[in-house]
């Protein structure tokens, strides 16, 4: 492939319907919510999205009034739900957008019921409730936030129609006791303040609280929705709970600018930390920490020829070095940072491990300079460079 960036994040949107379609078949009748904050996981929003929703997607979800606006402005009709922070200003700008803003506190809920009437708008919301993330949403541990959260939903200006939770050890539940788990504990307390604030007049046509890790390991709490991520993009929520079943949609690839013999007794890149203990070919790859593949990705491999090289001394900004040796590589040659080269692979938890990381956090991290390369029906379908947009 010839790209002016020479290295490209490469996304098959055969592999992300895939996934849906085993969300789908998994929770039956329940509508599913598809998060594409952060640029879809660095998957890239807009062609996420798109995809999503010629599948069927009932919501998406995402972080901010612009990651909103970003879906709206290139076509997309589903249901969107900010699922963080909007300033209260902004009452018009979600309401012109047919967008859903959380509504977390008594504060905030006041301050954009005030912004609503001001601009002579209603706001759409989803009534956040903290059941022990401990992050945003009104305390259902404390009877005066509840309270709150009822008055909250009856203010002018603020339409709410849903509710919902988030669970904060779905991926790992190894606490369990008496009484069950901890998002065992969360979705009985959800429940329980769903009921009371019901029982003061509050009726929710849309009730979710799982994501991905819930979804899979404990599918009788689908209840109205489902909010999916992780395993949108075919990646494990955690080590205990896995994604059978799905597959990887993202592959980081470069390409070889340069092959060169070093010596024994010379040292290669910053710091001189890597000597080579005898001659050796090694081969610069465009691609660095700039590009989301950080310094300590260095303590791995790559694929290049259907083989694994290891990565030669310290990741530099822009580029990398790897050993060949005996691997017949040429300038061109495509290298693999995460993904498949024939029978071999370097996945992304591997990769994520040797950082002391997450997946999330490495597909997120892949820079807006790399060129998203879509793959569709088998075939390139298109490609998109954030930095041109």
């Amino acid at each position: 492939m010839d790209f002016l960036h020479r290295t490209w994040a490469q996304i098959n949107l055969d592999n992300l319907r895939h996934n849906f379609k085993q969300i789908k078949d998994k929770v039956g009748d329940c509508m599913v919510m598809c998060v594409v904050k952060a640029n879809a996981y660095g998957h890239g929003a807009v062609a996420v999205a798109t995809e999503l929703e010629r599948c069927g997607c009932d919501w998406f979800g995402v972080s901010n009034i612009e990651e909103a606006e970003q879906l709206r402005q290139t076509g997309i009709k589903a249901p969107i739900l900010i699922l963080g922070a909007t300033p209260a200003s902004c009452a018009k700008r979600l309401h012109d957008g047919d967008i859903t803003q959380a509504l977390y506190s008594a504060e905030y809920a006041q301050a954009l019921s005030q912004e609503a009437v001001k601009a002579g708008v209603e706001v759409k919301a989803h009534l956040k409730l903290d059941t022990g993330m401990r992050r945003i949403g009104f305390n259902c541990d404390d009877e005066a936030e509840v309270l709150a959260a009822a008055k909250a939903c009856k203010l002018s200006g603020v339409a709410v129609s849903g509710v919902f939770t988030h669970f904060a050890s779905a991926d790992f539940d190894g606490d369990e006791d008496e009484q069950g788990s901890f998002t065992d504990r969360q979705f009985r307390l959800f429940e329980e303040t769903v009921e009371k604030l019901e029982k003061a007049g509050i009726s929710f046509e849309v009730k979710h609280c799982c994501n991905s890790a819930a979804t899979v390991s404990r599918t009788e709490y689908k209840l109205d929705m489902v909010r999916e991520g992780i395993v949108l993009y075919g990646l494990s929520p955690s080590e205990e709970i896995g994604a059978d079943g799905f597959k990887p949609v993202m592959a980081l690839r470069s390409a070889v600018s340069m092959v060169k013999t070093v010596t024994a007794g010379e040292a290669i890149s910053y710091g001189r930390t890597f000597t080579a203990d005898k001659d050796i070919e090694v081969a610069t790859v465009p691609v660095g920490y700039a590009d989301g593949y950080i310094r300590a990705f260095g303590k791995g491999h790559v694929l290049v020829n259907g083989h694994r090289a290891k990565v030669l001394g310290r990741v530099c900004m822009d580029q990398l070095m790897i050993d060949v040796t005996g691997l017949g590589v040429k300038p061109d040659a495509i290298v693999t940072l995460f993904g498949d080269d024939g029978d071999e692979s370097i996945s992304v938890n591997e990769l994520s491990k040797l950082a002391g990381t997450i997946n999330y956090e490495t597909v997120c991290s892949i820079s807006h300079r790399v060129v998203r390369v879509y793959i569709k029906d088998g075939k390139q379908a298109f490609s998109t460079c954030l930095l041109n947009q």
